[in-house]
């Protein structure tokens, strides 16, 4: 079991930074990843990460702009989003993939989530 838990997410305008944390909870080696959902629109991927805070891999959207980051003594997973754009609103979501320590883009494969936060983006 593992528990996920959102934190860091808020207003900002388009060119911003901002800096989403997911503290983990639970036993076992497992990839991390995050993932966003805007308004109207279904959940896609932004990026993911192996056990070990490596491997990192990242949608075509927001490579260069944002770094996804794993903290290992907490198990504290982040997301560095900068030069923030309209089209990066919306609620991001944290997620576990026990079955396999690499992450991946693959929604499917991400068996806990958290329950998510929001990114409001203004011009």
């Amino acid at each position: 079991q593992v528990q996920l838990l959102e934190s860091g997410g808020g207003s900002a305008h388009a060119g911003d930074s901002l800096r989403l944390s997911c503290a983990a909870s639970g036993a076992g080696r497992y990839g991390m990843g995050w993932f966003r959902q805007a308004s109207g629109k279904e959940r896609e991927f932004v990026a993911s990460i192996s056990w070990i805070g490596g491997s990192p891999v990242y949608a075509p959207s927001v490579k260069g702009r944002f770094t996804i980051s794993r903290e290992k003594p907490n198990n504290t997973l982040f997301l560095q989003m900068n030069d923030l754009k309209i089209e990066d609103a919306g609620v991001y979501y944290c997620a576990a993939n026990t079955r396999q320590i690499m992450g991946g883009p693959e929604a499917d494969e991400y068996d806990y989530w958290g329950q998510g936060t929001r990114v409001t983006i203004s011009s």
